[in-house]
Parts: C-alpha cells; structure tokens; sequence
C-alpha cells in the first residue's frame, strides 16, 4: 500500500500545496484499498492501524483514541499549546460554542478533520476493480476519500516542517463512527482532540460538483438531524366495536399526519424544523384493532436555535395527538447532531487557499443540506468550516448521490482536498 515513501521523494518535488506525483500515486492506492475493506463506526481497527502505519513511516507520532479506532496526530510544536486547557472539554450539547474560541483561533493549533467510518449497506458497483469485498459494506459516502486527503496533507505538511516551512502547528483528527448517532466527533472532543485547537477545517464529498471545485457557504451548511422513537399503546378488540377501544391505527395515522404539521405551527417556519416519518408498524389481521404501534422517523432543522428546542416541541405536539385518541405513548427522542455552522473566517481561509491553487473559479456557492454531519459538535467549541469536495467527474450525466450503493468519486479530488489543506495551513497566520 506504500511503494515510495514520501520521505524518499527530491525535496524540490514538495513545494507548499503541491502534491508528487508519487505521493498522489500511492494516496490513490490507499483509498482503494480502504474502499475495498470499509468498516463501520467503532469497528475501525484495519482503517486504523493502516493511517497509523504510515504515519508513523513518515517519523510522525499518531495516537489512537482511547476507544481503540481513530487517532490523532500531530505536527509541529504543539506542547505550549497542547498542555493547556483549550476548547474542547466543554459538554458536547451545551449551548454555544466556547467563549473563548475566537481568541484561541488565532494562536491556536489548526485541526484538520476526517471520518474513517462506512456504511451498512451493499457494494452495487460490480465492474469497479476496488468494489467493496464486505459483504453489506461500503464507503459509499466518500469517507475513504476525506482520509485519504487528510492523511496526504500530513504527509506533506510532515515535510513542510521538517524544511521549517509550516507557519504554525496542525493537528490531523480521524475520527471513527460519523454514521452512528449522536457522532463519534462527541467522544473524540471527550478524549481531548480539540485541546489547544483554534479553528477546525474538513472537506465532504459532493457528487454533485464536478472534481477540481469545492462548494462553499458561511453559515449553516447542514442540517441538524435528531432520531424520533415512538410506541402506541391501548386497549384492543374487534374492529367490528371500535368505540370498546383504543382505535390505535387511527391513533398512530393521526400521528403521522398531524404532528408534522402542528410542529410546523409552533415554530417559524424559517427555521426549516421539519419531523419525516421512516417506520410504521402495527396489527397482524385485518378484523383486529391492535394493542401495540410503533414508529420512527428523523427531526431536521435548519436553525440551530430552534433544534435545541426542538425536543420540547415534537414531544408535547406526539402526546398531544395521542392523548387526543386516549393512547399511551412512549417517546424516545435521540439527539443527533446540530447543524455545521461555518465561521465566516475559516470559510474564507478555505476561499483564499483554494483560489490560491486553482484560482478564483475553483470555488462555487452551495446550498444548505438536510443531510446531518456530526463536524458540528467540533463547532460547538471552536470555530472552523467545512467544504464541499467535488468528486464527479467533469462531464458525466450519470446522477449520483451519497449512501448509494454505486456511488464513488473521481480520485483526481483527493490530490484537490490536500492541495486545499495545505495550502489552508500555509496561510493561516501563526500568531
């Protein structure tokens, strides 16, 4: 998976942002084979031990979190930094981000963030060479690609320092289980990867933008995403005396139907707080009025404030309905992951370094996604952004899209996202 080492390459090869043809050869390689053996969140033990390994070829020093996958590397002096309490250690679902980020993002370490983990679902791509070889298993959301950027950035950035030409510290992040709510990034800020920290970047495959682009936006740039668990309970009976029950199919329809729309109604509409409905489950026999229903659905939201009172609204409007039709209801409301809100001035830093690369038209607009991201948690405490990778191949009409089973990314993006990153570390000012 390592044919040249990066170390063996002619210095005058890796110049700031630039990525060697060799360097670029062998990321390539490691890509696909993450991609051939995805694993899913907190089972990341093979994707870990390869970062490691070849961070470690590299004279670099990466440690696994203590949950056993995922690692933290890195580079340049960080023990002034490092050694004092920073942003990071702050409750993951308290309000706001930490008072003092804004200070810190100017003297602070600068992370570079990566999810390893993939997802539940089949490898549909039959003639790719690198297909999946798990059964049920795939990275079919472009995490093998934001690891491999991120860990060809520090191979670069690695390099940098050692010919004394890193301006200030940068830390990697490879975070496990993105895919499994509430995030892994929750437990990695727990283990202390934002200490010291200052500002935070990562990237995120779009299928939608051709490779050689990413997609920027200041503000929120995902939706917060939460998980809705619900359980009907009543009185049963023969659906010839419906008036001797609990009509709980009646119950759990008007469920359904009626609290998206009073939810929509108790919160301005602007916000974007929005409860889809995914599951429904209820009765065996078409002459029974059952005892027992069940379903399950998301909570999206485009406004962080009204997602920390959505929990308070979707219940009351759920107990609403049901007490309406004399159902007992249970309601298990999992947190998910607030919206990735980017900083104006980290955007910009990733404006300026990808047009410092590939100029002013490398960088396009994009809209706000209903997909949720758990960088966000990491915005919680410090400031950062994150952007929109391009990975469809310039020209192709085949409409892709993520956790599809047939997606995958032009590999010409991977030397686009550490281009990006290292060009970010570069002219993000030391002091």
């Amino acid at each position: 998976m390592s044919p040249e080492s990066e170390a063996d390459l002619p210095a005058e090869t890796v110049l700031p942002g630039t990525l060697p043809e060799a360097l670029f050869a062998e990321l390539v390689a490691f890509r696909r084979d993450l991609h051939m053996h995805p694993e899913l969140g907190n089972q990341e033990f093979r994707t870990t031990a390869a970062i490691k390994a070849r961070l470690e070829k590299a004279g670099l020093a990466p440690r696994v979190l203590p949950s056993g996958t995922g690692l933290v590397c890195d580079i340049g002096d960080v023990s002034d930094l490092d050694s004092a309490a920073g942003p990071g250690f702050a409750d993951p679902g308290a309000d706001g981000a930490d008072g003092e980020a804004g200070a810190a993002a100017s003297r602070g370490i600068l992370a570079l963030r990566a999810d390893i983990d993939a997802l539940p679902i089949p490898d549909s791509k039959s003639e790719c060479p690198y297909r999946s070889t798990v059964p049920d298993r795939a990275h079919a959301c472009g995490h093998d690609v934001h690891t491999t950027v991120v860990l060809g950035t520090g191979l670069v950035l690695a390099d940098l320092h050692r010919r004394g030409l890193l301006p200030r510290p940068v830390r990697l992040v490879f975070q496990p289980a993105e895919e499994v709510l509430p995030g892994g990034a929750a437990e990695a800020i727990k283990a202390g990867v934002l200490r010291g920290v200052g500002r935070i970047l990562a990237v995120h495959c779009d299928p939608r933008v051709d490779a050689g682009m990413i997609g920027l936006r200041q503000g929120a740039i995902t939706s917060a995403c939460d998980r809705l668990e619900v359980s009907l309970d009543g009185p049963g009976g023969h659906s010839a005396r419906p008036h001797l029950t609990t009509d709980l199919v009646t119950a759990v329809a008007r469920v359904v139907t009626d609290v998206p729309a009073l939810v929509g109604r108790r919160i301005d509409t602007r916000a974007g707080l929005a409860v889809t409905w995914g599951r429904i489950e209820s009765g065996h026999a078409p002459n029974v009025i059952p005892q027992h229903a069940e379903l399950a659905g998301t909570v999206r939201c485009l406004d962080i404030n009204a997602w920390r009172h959505a929990p308070d609204i979707v219940v009351a409007a759920i107990d609403e309905v049901a007490n309406l039709h004399k159902a007992k209801s249970e309601i298990n409301y999992v947190r998910g992951v607030p919206p990735v809100v980017n900083e104006p001035e980290a955007t910009e830093l990733l404006r300026a370094a990808m047009t410092a690369r590939r100029g002013a038209a490398s960088v396009e607009g994009t809209e706000q996604s209903l997909g949720g991201e758990d960088f966000s948690w990491y915005l919680e405490h410090v400031p950062g952004a994150m952007a929109r990778l391009g990975v469809r191949t310039p020209g192709e009409r085949t409409l892709r899209d993520l956790h599809q089973g047939d997606f995958d990314a032009d590999e010409s993006a991977i030397r686009v996202g550490v281009e990006l990153f290292t060009a970010a570390a570069l002219l993000h000012p030391a002091h």
